[in-house]
């Protein structure tokens, strides 16, 4: 009988073990797991950030051409280039075409067009007979670069016409 009972406590003591090693190895499992997660979300990260670089290497660059087009633009209406502006406009029919190949899109607002404050800037509230926010005229075009406004289009907004009945809006009797 003696030997049954120093063979409990040894059995007790094993069991303890196996179950304190089978803890062990799931907390390490645990912990795998995790550290497999936390690297293949670290992979992903660097794959979009790594797209994204990509898709908008050229808003620098783009946006240091954004005046050269407006110089162009703003030469052709002018008119002081004499009667010959065939090479202007060539230049500046190039210079869009490999914009837009480059996904460098303008942003020309038509009169009427709702204001978008993500797209546009207005530089004026002017009374007009259209309706209160939106554009009544195009100051200078705006460029966007994919889904990313290089430069927001200026424009000028139309808001409410106050009507004015000629006289004072607070009479006399109102302040009595």
């Amino acid at each position: 009988m003696q030997e049954e009972s120093v063979q409990q406590p040894q059995q007790k003591s094993l069991e303890e073990l196996l179950a304190d090693a089978q803890a062990k190895i799931e907390q390490q499992r645990d912990t795998m797991l995790r550290a497999v997660a936390d690297a293949e979300n670290a992979r992903k990260r660097a794959q979009t950030e790594a797209a994204s670089a990509q898709k908008y290497a050229l808003e620098r660059f783009a946006e240091r051409l954004l005046p050269v087009v407006d110089s162009l633009e703003a030469a052709l209406r002018s008119g002081h280039l004499g009667g010959d502006t065939s090479g202007v406009q060539l230049t500046l029919k190039q210079l869009t075409e490999a914009l837009e190949k480059s996904n460098i899109r303008p942003i020309e607002p038509k009169p009427g067009e709702r204001f978008d404050p993500h797209r546009h800037q207005a530089m004026a509230a002017v009374e007009a007979a259209s309706e209160p926010n939106t554009v009544v005229s195009v100051m200078q075009k705006g460029f966007s670069l994919h889904d990313r406004v290089l430069r927001p289009a200026l424009v000028t907004v139309a808001k409410a016409k106050v009507e004015n009945g000629g006289g004072n809006p607070i009479s006399d009797t109102d302040l009595d």
